[in-house]
């Protein structure tokens, strides 16, 4: 009998992964907690024990189930760095919207395979929404996902999460971006790409992005039939710079006007 697809394989983890940290997360949301700022010198990075109890409980299922696999993310770092697999989590990504009562957060948990993302999960566990990306797509429960078609930055809806995340080079070359689409708007952190996935965003453009960041959107955006990548088209690397597009033919157009950020005078 051929061997399953890794992917298909550890699906069904990586939804006791998402249940898992729901349920741990579900009984804080919108419950008065400690707040603790994690960076006290680069801006306000809040964490709370919701994000750190959600990430204890998704290393302990990893651990009992695949002892062997990798373990990266936010909160508690790097197990077994060598692993052939590894899980790439941020518990709560979007802490500043989960901290205010917004939606916008979610729990991101992605499987690599030698640093090939091969499944992706976004979960949204208030609002009941776990989009799944992997080798046969991408799916919001049951419904398939498929980006919508806009080849045209000026009907484009464009996402970043803040402004304060560019550094100032990186902002002109944002900005100039920004200044060709429809419609800019900030503040969806994740679920950004979630809407992309779905057909309602075009573009989302951000930096000093962690690999727990979007090593789980990769695959949801790219199942729906999206691409992410850096500034500069290749894989999304060190710099954290990262540009995601429904339609591929606003790929060439955004990566030319980004391109700013790369000259001297916009370091």
């Amino acid at each position: 009998m051929a061997q399953a697809e890794p992917w298909r394989e550890h699906l069904p983890l990586a939804h006791r992964l998402a249940d898992a940290s729901g349920a741990v997360i579900l009984r804080y949301f919108r419950q008065q907690l400690s707040i603790e700022d994690k960076d006290y010198i680069d801006g306000y990075s809040p964490v709370t024990k919701a994000d750190r109890e959600a990430e204890a409980a998704i290393r302990a299922l990893i651990n009992e189930t695949c002892p062997d696999h990798g373990i990266l993310g936010e909160e508690y770092g790097h197990e077994r760095p060598d692993a052939r697999f590894t899980w790439v989590i941020d518990p709560i990504d979007g802490t500043k919207a989960f901290i205010s009562g917004m939606t916008t957060w979610g729990t991101l948990i992605a499987l690599q395979d030698r640093g090939r993302g091969i499944v992706g999960v976004l979960d949204q566990p208030f609002l009941g929404e776990r989009f799944v990306g992997h080798g046969e797509g991408a799916w919001l429960g049951e419904r398939r996902l498929a980006v919508r078609d806009c080849p045209d930055l000026g009907a484009a809806t464009l996402y970043a999460t803040e402004p304060d995340m560019f550094a100032p080079g990186e902002r002109a070359a944002f900005d100039a971006l920004a200044g060709r689409v429809r419609l800019r708007r900030y503040g969806a952190d994740c679920y950004a790409y979630g809407m992309l996935a779905l057909g309602f965003v075009d573009l989302v453009v951000e930096a000093s992005m962690k690999p727990w960041d979007i090593a789980a959107l990769i695959p949801v955006v790219e199942g729906a039939g999206g691409l992410v990548t850096s500034w500069e088209g290749g894989p999304v690397g060190a710099d954290g710079r990262v540009l995601a597009v429904g339609d591929r033919r606003l790929h060439p157009l955004a990566l030319e006007i980004l391109a700013v950020a790369g000259e001297p005078e916009a370091a």
